[in-house]
C-alpha cells in the first residue's frame, strides 16, 4: 500500500512484527538502563535475548514480510507471528524470573525456547523458497 507521498506503508504481519520489535527494543533498553543504574548485571542474558530475539529478529521478520507482502498475507505467516510473539514473550518473562532465582519456571522456559525455535524453523520454511526463486 502506498501513501500519497509515494512511500510504502507496512501492513498485516509486517506491521505486527515491527510493532513487536519496537516494544522489545524499548523494554530491552529499559532493562539495560536499570542494570547500569543499579550496578546489578545479573539480567544481562535477558537483556541480550530481548535485544536479539526480540528487537532484531522481529524487525528482520517485519522487513521480510514487507518486501514480500503476498507471503505476509498467508495463513502460515499469521501462525509464524503468533508462535513467535507468544513463545518469545513467555521465554523472556520466564528467563527473567529464572535468573532472579525462581528455578520452578525452568520447564516453562524450556518449552517457550522450543516454541521460539519452532517459530524460526517455520520462518525458514516460509522464507527460503521465496528468496531461492530465480528471476529473469
Amino acid at each position: 500500500m502506498r501513501l500519497e507521498s509515494g512511500a510504502f506503508i507496512m501492513t498485516g504481519v509486517a506491521r505486527l512484527f515491527f510493532i513487536l520489535a519496537i516494544a522489545y527494543a524499548i523494554l530491552g533498553l529499559l532493562l539495560g538502563l536499570h542494570m547500569s543504574i543499579s550496578q546489578d548485571h545479573s539480567q544481562m542474558p535477558t537483556h541480550a535475548h530481548m535485544m536479539v530475539l526480540g528487537w532484531l529478529m522481529s524487525a528482520v521478520f517485519a522487513f521480510f514480510y514487507h518486501l514480500f507482502p503476498d507471503v505476509g498475507r498467508s495463513r502460515l505467516a499469521q501462525i509464524h507471528f503468533l508462535l513467535t510473539a507468544a513463545s518469545g514473550i513467555i521465554l523472556l518473562v520466564t528467563l527473567y524470573m529464572f535468573l532472579a532465582g525462581n528455578i520452578a519456571v525452568e520447564p516453562v522456559l524450556a518449552t517457550a525456547s522450543i516454541g521460539f525455535f519452532l517459530a524460526m524453523l517455520l520462518f525458514a520454511w516460509i522464507a527460503i523458497p521465496v528468496v531461492s526463486k530465480k528471476t529473469g
